[in-house]
């Protein structure tokens, strides 16, 4: 004779994962290369170091707004410093030439 089941027992199955008894592997019945799968830390910090090379490969490459802002001032330094050198070559040269008018 089977059992009525009370209330909801009899439409709700419910496979309670702590009823289960645990398998247990052996390490020589491991699968040694099936690959491990990460846990979420490792594989968002795969994630992350992934992403920072791909910026700094980009970085390098000069395709970031930072990269660009920095090769923009990089080239207004150069082209002050040319100026500045310029200069500095005239004032020595006046300066030379005014020595020069001095002694005659």
């Amino acid at each position: 004779m089977s059992q009525k089941k009370k209330g909801t027992q009899g439409l709700i199955e419910i496979e309670n994962p702590n009823l289960v008894k645990q398998k247990n592997v052996k390490a020589r019945d491991a699968d040694a290369e099936k690959p491990t799968e990460l846990s979420r830390r490792e594989r968002e910090e795969l994630e992350k170091q992934r992403a920072h090379e791909r910026y700094m490969k980009l970085q390098e490459q000069g395709k970031t707004e930072q990269a660009k802002k920095d090769l923009e001032r990089l080239a207004l330094i150069r082209q002050q410093r040319l100026d500045a050198a310029k200069k500095r070559e005239e004032e020595k040269a006046a300066k030379e030439a005014r020595k020069i008018e001095a002694r005659k």
